[in-house]
């Protein structure tokens, strides 16, 4: 059930190119912009892979174009897990797993945040549980990885650029073969 390296760079290959989600960008653009904001902060390796990765979910759950516009949320953060788990250790696997999570907290923690989100953001904060009390945050920081996955989630947001010009995706598919258990 799980993925090999080669499976990975075939998902990206045939469908990096769908839009991701009227964001200006495509899913392999976001992708290869997520994990180039980890290497420009300094990240460790496994965040830089979780980076790449954090949408994968999408492309092994193909709903179509802005999926949240039909009221659709593909729970992407844990769909693609069964398929990496065999390859990464929780470095890798619970930022990706937690991302979603971490955009939750993050609208409680800095109101903010919440305005900057893009619309499709805001309509799957809504398809995902909303904004956490701060009850839900408080439990969410106590998590293992939760920072990690607080600062993957700034990177994807930022990674909307249209044309920004990145690393290609080789470069970062030697990390991830780096990273494999």
């Amino acid at each position: 059930m799980g993925l090999r390296l080669a499976d990975i760079e075939k998902l990206f290959r045939d469908h990096g190119h769908i839009a991701y989600s009227g964001e200006g960008v495509s899913q392999l653009e976001h992708a290869l912009q997520s994990a180039m904001q980890g290497e420009q902060e300094g990240a460790e390796e496994p965040l830089i892979v979780a980076a790449l990765l954090h949408d994968l979910g999408h492309l092994l759950n193909l709903q179509g174009e802005t999926p949240t516009a039909r009221g659709i949320d593909d729970q992407h953060q844990y769909f693609a897990i069964p398929f990496i788990r065999p390859l990464f250790g929780p470095e890798v696997i619970e930022p990706i797993r937690l991302h979603v999570d971490a955009k939750r907290a993050l609208c409680s923690l800095e109101p903010d945040y919440y305005e900057a989100l893009s619309e499709d953001s805001k309509r799957s904060l809504t398809l995902q549980g909303g904004i956490y009390t701060q009850a839900e945050t408080d439990a969410f920081l106590e998590k293992p990885f939760a920072e990690e996955a607080i600062r993957l989630r700034r990177w994807d947001d930022g990674a909307k650029v249209a044309g920004l010009a990145t690393p290609p995706l080789a470069h970062y598919l030697a990390m991830v073969e780096r990273c494999k258990l």
